[in-house]
């Protein structure tokens, strides 16, 4: 049969004239996202979110009533037919390949209602229904055990760095500008230029774990001669934008790199902090609440390079006990890194074998 044949295929529309503080039902877009609530609904409950532009591949069932914006399709089950079964068929199916837009994804009612699709008996939809929710719900568990162990490994990362950085008697502290200078101007805006094939780091770039984002970053022409090249050991703080506070330690095998205007660089003293221990230290529980209580009060959360001057620096004197802090928590950190690289392969292959499922029943 066709998917026309057993399941309405229902247009949604704009959601600003319904839009409400005190709605009571969901306001949907395409890829199965919250965008408010309305007092009036268009679609009943257990109906399919379809994306008709954008996100046209995440189908969302929704198990109460709500409104779909008017880039969303609403797909519910026709009178002898199992919504939970509609469902499934459409999450098995491959949308892309349906797609007739050029620059944005999209799909039209005609194309969906036109999709074929293989119609058992009711007792027998609501059979494979019963089979895809038990499997699925262990697929299910067993992701959110890899996530659980994921989380709980940055955890046990986090205290990690926050109790081997925790001042002990012999311990000095002091102000950043005490054991860094700031090397050089701030970085440059987006539109410099100079540089042939450089890197241009932005604060996007950088990872919550401080590191380089190898797929973001590219060589370009952005930078210019007048800024020094990042040289080992340099430390680039964020110092506006959500993410402020992030740091990144730059080392050789980065290449030959420049930076953005948000963000600072860093050149500690060696003799007395060594730069690795000192970004181990922006990771710390006691930094992320300085980060927290120094964040000027403003629509674009920014720290100054006279406010990180005065970061206080908990460290021992000592440098080859600075180093042996630094190689326990590299271990630390690459077991974490390891556990979270098995997490994410567990994650697609969990991802994989539902896909696999629902082919095994409709294909």
């Amino acid at each position: 049969m066709k998917l026309g044949d057993v399941a309405d295929v229902i247009h949604g529309k704009c959601q600003k004239e319904v839009i409400s503080e005190h709605g009571q039902y969901p306001i949907y877009g395409s890829g199965g996202n919250i965008m408010g609530y309305a007092n009036e609904y268009i679609c009943e409950a257990g109906t399919t979110i379809l994306g008709r532009k954008g996100s046209i591949n995440n189908p969302q069932f929704i198990s109460s009533r709500f409104w779909n914006v008017d880039t969303a399709f609403g797909i519910s089950a026709k009178s002898g037919y199992n919504n939970k079964f509609i469902f499934y068929f459409i999450k098995n199916i491959d949308w892309s390949k349906k797609n007739t837009g050029t620059t944005l994804p999209s799909l039209t009612q005609q194309v969906v209602k036109s999709t074929p699709i293989p119609v058992p008996s009711l007792p027998e939809q609501q059979r494979i229904v019963s089979y895809l929710d038990t499997q699925f719900a262990k697929i299910d568990q067993l992701k959110e055990n890899a996530e659980k162990a994921s989380l709980e490994a940055r955890l046990l990362l986090e205290n990690s760095i926050s109790k081997l950085t925790k001042p002990q008697n012999n311990w000095e502290s002091k102000e950043l500008k005490d054991l860094c200078t700031i090397c050089g101007e701030y970085g440059l805006n987006e539109s410099a230029t100079g540089y042939n094939g450089i890197r241009y780091i932005r604060i996007t770039d950088i990872t919550a774990d401080g590191e380089l984002n190898e797929e973001k970053v590219s060589a370009t022409n952005k930078g210019d001669k007048r800024q020094e090249k990042l040289k080992e050991g340099d430390i680039l703080f964020a110092r506006t934008g959500a993410t402020v506070g992030k740091t990144l330690v730059y080392k050789d095998d980065l290449g030959d790199c420049v930076f953005a205007g948000y963000l600072i660089r860093y050149r500690t003293n060696p003799n007395i902090i060594l730069p690795k221990y000192l970004f181990y230290y922006t990771h710390s529980s006691d930094y992320y609440e300085w980060v927290k209580q120094n964040q000027a009060a403003a629509a674009q959360p920014n720290i100054s390079a006279q406010k990180y001057n005065k970061l206080i620096i908990n460290f021992p004197p000592d440098i080859n006990e600075q180093q042996e802090i630094i190689n326990k928590l590299d271990k630390f950190y690459n077991k974490c890194k390891q556990l979270e690289n098995i997490n994410t392969q567990i994650l697609f292959l969990c991802n994989d074998l539902k896909q696999s499922l629902l082919k095994d029943i409709f294909e």
